[in-house]
């Protein structure tokens, strides 16, 4: 029999593909996402299936979208009849999950994972077991141990921290680097033949937009694009209305909650903003660093699957917005790098469109399993082994509507209900349609920070027809029998 490998899942919450030096930023300091990327497949464009965290997750980890997972919205479990890749897999793998779950009560193992670290009790929903209301994220034990009061069991992390003033070393990446780590020594130190797969979901760069290594970037020196603070005029009435909400210097209600203040008045209280995100990026790199190394010295590496992705992107003032919810390029296209040391000597591009939709049955496919029927995503191995290509391949994106939380005013709450169907066609095309707000259309090849919206325009009618007829065809194959605009 073949031997089977490993698999090391590294996901990150709220990361904008832009965030790293093998997409173009020139500033950041990622030494050791940098060192990932040299020795992996860079995709170029992975898109996630809806930005927004849970229905994102469900994705990643069912293979399905979220319309046919239910998870449409924030804080809804994902149901005992929807498999997780833990649950697809052969009996011979240990399975873990370190760190947020955000698909149900966050702090028991569930859906075919045996071992579990947790760092939040925010996100529980207590329908498990009575038993469950008393147990607390492991990571709060571990801020006890270092003189730290956690915070109260059902308060989230993103609303305790900007008091809290944590260092580095007590941040929850830091936490997660440290028990990955001693999984994979444990692992390797163990006399079991069997493969693992350990999922380890950081926490950062998600809000707040504050943290140990403010101070790393200099607000005046970043980089910012064409689209920094620029109004969306012409877009959506939805991201009209945001950035509205946004510039007149308002923030997102949970992190006021918390005390995560900023200036959104001014340009130089963006930067700062700004720059504190990206300081969360490298303290993410950090972590990675010490878990990828921990990796080597077990002598793991060469049998082990690695994969670096995020569950949705940061607007950071692009657009005049803050957060996610959006199907700008900013929130729904984040960085994927996968590893496959017994396929590739080195890094290499791959170009076209990925959606992460494809993970599951890709990743399935590269340890060697077999890839239930159900799933509605399609293995991508072929394009890593170099015998297809995604130059033609649509990816479809959607936004389901049902508003989570308080976003702000209540027009935008009332509009974020509206739901959304997205396709980024193989050349580079983007369509968003929407049956209660103005449709978009982007040509990402001329303007890939989406300035200018050409969905009326009388010269792109039979395009926007064709894609919309892609779009309409794709319902169909997943059963969505969500309304879209007639075109």
């Amino acid at each position: 029999m073949a031997k089977k490998r490993n698999l090391l899942f590294i996901l990150t919450d709220q990361q904008r593909q832009d965030s790293l030096r093998c997409y173009g930023n020139r500033w950041i300091q990622t030494p050791n996402l940098d060192a990932l990327a040299r020795s992996s497949f860079v995709m170029d464009n992975a898109y996630v299936t809806q930005p927004v965290c849970t229905p994102s997750r469900s994705s990643i980890m069912t293979g399905l979208y979220p319309q046919t997972t239910g998870l449409v919205r924030n804080g809804i479990s994902v149901g005992p009849e929807t498999k997780t890749i833990a649950e697809m897999v052969s009996d011979d793998y240990v399975c873990a999950h370190f760190g947020k779950w955000h698909l149900g009560d966050d702090v028991v193992a569930q859906h075919g994972f045996e071992q579990w670290i947790s760092i939040e009790g925010a996100h529980a929903l207590r329908e498990f077991s009575e038993a469950c209301s008393d147990v607390e994220p492991d990571y709060h034990g571990f801020l006890r141990e270092n003189g730290v009061e956690p915070p109260a069991p059902l308060v989230s992390y993103e609303t305790w921290a900007p008091g809290a003033g944590l260092p580095e070393g007590l941040t929850p990446a830091s936490f997660l680097a440290i028990e990955a780590s001693r999984f994979i020594d444990e692992h390797a130190s163990s006399a079991t033949d069997r493969p693992f797969i350990l999922f380890v979901s950081l926490f950062e760069p998600h809000p707040p937009y504050t943290g140990p290594l403010n101070g790393t970037y200099s607000p005046d020196e970043i980089e910012v694009g064409p689209a920094f603070l620029e109004r969306p005029e012409g877009g959506s009435r939805l991201n009209e209305l945001r950035a509205d909400y946004y510039l007149a210097g308002n923030l997102n209600p949970l992190g006021v909650a918390g005390g995560d203040f900023h200036d959104t008045t001014t340009e130089a209280g963006w930067r700062k903003l700004r720059a504190q995100y990206f300081a969360n990026v490298t303290l993410v790199d950090r972590a990675v660093g010490r878990i990828l190394n921990s990796l080597d010295d077990s002598g793991l590496t060469d049998d082990t699957l690695v994969v670096f992705t995020s569950e949705h992107g940061e607007m950071a003032g692009d657009h005049g917005m803050l957060e996610k919810r959006s199907l700008y390029e900013e929130a729904s296209r984040v960085p994927l790098l996968v590893k496959v040391p017994w396929l590739q000597d080195g890094g290499a591009r791959i170009g076209g469109s990925f959606g992460q939709i494809d993970l599951v049955p890709t990743l399935l496919d590269l340890l060697g399993e077999s890839a239930p029927e159900e799933l509605e995503g399609e293995s991508r191995a072929p394009v890593l082994r170099g015998d297809a290509s995604l130059r033609d391949s649509d990816v479809f994106l959607q936004w389901n509507g049902e508003g989570d939380r308080d976003l702000g005013t209540p027009e935008i709450n009332s509009l974020i209900a509206e739901p959304w169907r997205s396709v980024v066609t193989g050349d580079r095309w983007k369509l968003n349609l929407c049956p209660g707000d103005r449709c978009e259309l982007y040509d990402l090849n001329a303007d890939p920070h989406e300035l200018t919206n050409l969905y009326a325009d009388p010269a792109h009618r039979t395009r926007v027809r064709d894609m919309a007829a892609r779009v309409r065809g794709w319902l169909e194959s997943v059963g969505d029998t969500t309304a879209l605009p007639e075109v």
